[in-house]
């Protein structure tokens, strides 16, 4: 696929990651640059310790870089206050994560309702998006089900219905069927696929299955410190 000339919905450019000062300091990433676009997915594979964590970390706006610069919908970040690359994470950016972090106490539809409510949305029109999410990922008769009486799953998918919910342009998974088995992987693998199609997210993936990241558009390793392109 040849993106030159695209808009990215995301990039790090010649983003550098250090940690502690002097003799002591740990260069995690050095000149990484990456960009993401709108409907396409990117398998991020890096063996532990690599800097995966902290490439996603960076690339959600949890972490500021050392140097270089991140860009989210056009927009440099570096010089944003704590506030306004809140207000970007929370309008532009989608998490899910390995374990759900579903909130128990509420239904799945609930737990894709609050965050909008939290956003700005009337309750109705959270609740109308909510069901259309659950139906899109075929859990249009579990909405009312709590966490603990989900499937594994289950309970990934309302994870990613979740993160989507308020519209995100990005989506930052983390080892996002690592806690599945193999054919619920696959299958959640394949709705979260479906998703970032329908929806035109620019979607950043961090796997170790090699099989999954086989399915996605690009694939990418972390290698000196640097993002590598892979075939």
């Amino acid at each position: 696929m040849n993106d030159a000339g695209r808009f990215s919905a995301l990039a790090l450019e010649s983003v550098e990651r250090r940690y502690g000062r002097g003799e002591t300091a740990v260069e995690v990433l050095n000149g990484a640059s990456l960009a993401l676009y709108s409907g396409q997915s990117v398998a991020l594979i890096a063996p532990s310790g690599a800097g995966k964590s902290t490439l996603l970390h960076l690339a959600g706006l949890l972490e500021r870089p050392s140097a270089g610069e991140v860009m989210v919908a056009g927009k440099a970040t570096s010089a944003m206050t704590d506030d306004e690359r809140t207000a970007l994470r929370r309008n532009q950016i989608g998490f899910v994560y390995q374990f759900h972090h579903l909130l128990p106490e509420f239904s799945a539809l609930e737990n894709l309702v609050l965050p909008q409510m939290i956003a700005g949305l009337p309750r109705a029109e959270a609740g109308a998006r909510a069901r259309e999410l659950l139906g899109y990922l075929g859990l249009a008769a579990r909405e009312t089900h709590r966490p603990a009486e989900l499937s594994g799953g289950e309970q990934q998918r309302v994870a990613i219905a979740r993160a989507v919910a308020n519209g995100p342009r990005i989506l930052l998974a983390d080892e996002p069927t690592g806690n599945l088995d193999p054919k619920t992987a696959n299958h959640v693998f394949g709705t979260l696929a479906a998703l970032v199609k329908a929806t035109g997210l620019a979607a950043l993936i961090a796997t170790h299955n090699l099989e999954l990241a086989a399915r996605m558009d690009r694939r990418v390793t972390i290698r000196d410190g640097q993002v590598v392109e892979m075939a």
